[in-house]
């Protein structure tokens, strides 16, 4: 199985050739919501201080999504487009802070993080949610944050995310939990929601 890689850990991760050069380093993780995956990056210069780039590695570019580097062929896998593009791009993929809503019309909370698949695959896996009370029981004082599987349908409109009601009923505190939960409701041993 490919590992887990929560979104906010990919932000200055290095983009690398496989020829070993630092090209240069994740900005923003972009969305597919459709497809349930990531659709590119928004990308920075090699150094903390040199801003953002007017280029982005759209997916099908990315030789592999490792834990400590986004590894590309070569820099021609780099696109030219606009700033402005980018952004735009950006705003239109963020998941982070949206409110989450069962398609019951359940508020279950904010998405803190995003969980993708790594490897080749870029998939979108979970969310980890603050989570509402009326999602998980418990002192009203203390903030519940909990994990819950992408499921088979996804709908961002917005700031708005809409996940399958069923899919709270595999809310978890506990990531390996979860991954197990997971695996065992889809019948495979690999602890990957599909």
């Amino acid at each position: 199985m490919n590992g887990l890689t929560a979104v906010r850990s990919l932000t200055t991760l290095p983009v690398v050739t496989l020829g070993g050069d630092a090209v240069a380093h994740v900005k923003d993780t972009v969305f597919d919501p459709a497809a349930g995956r990531i659709a590119s990056f928004t990308l920075t210069g090699r150094t903390l201080m040199s801003g953002p780039l007017s280029r982005d590695l759209p997916w099908p570019a990315v030789h592999c999504l490792g834990r400590h580097a986004v590894m590309v062929r070569d820099e021609g896998a780099l696109c030219d487009l606009p700033l402005s593009v980018a952004r735009r791009d950006a705003l239109r993929g963020r998941l982070l802070g949206a409110q989450v809503l069962t398609d019951d019309g359940d508020l279950v909370g904010t998405v803190l993080d995003v969980l993708v698949e790594g490897g080749t695959s870029g998939r979108l896996v979970a969310f980890r949610l603050a989570a509402h009370r009326e999602l998980v029981h418990g002192s009203r004082h203390r903030r519940h944050q909990v994990y819950v599987p992408r499921g088979e349908a996804l709908s961002v409109s917005g700031r708005t995310l809409v996940i399958p009601a069923h899919a709270t009923a595999y809310v978890t505190d506990d990531l390996p939990a979860f991954v197990a939960r997971a695996g065992a409701r889809h019948g495979r041993g690999r602890g990957v929601v599909r």
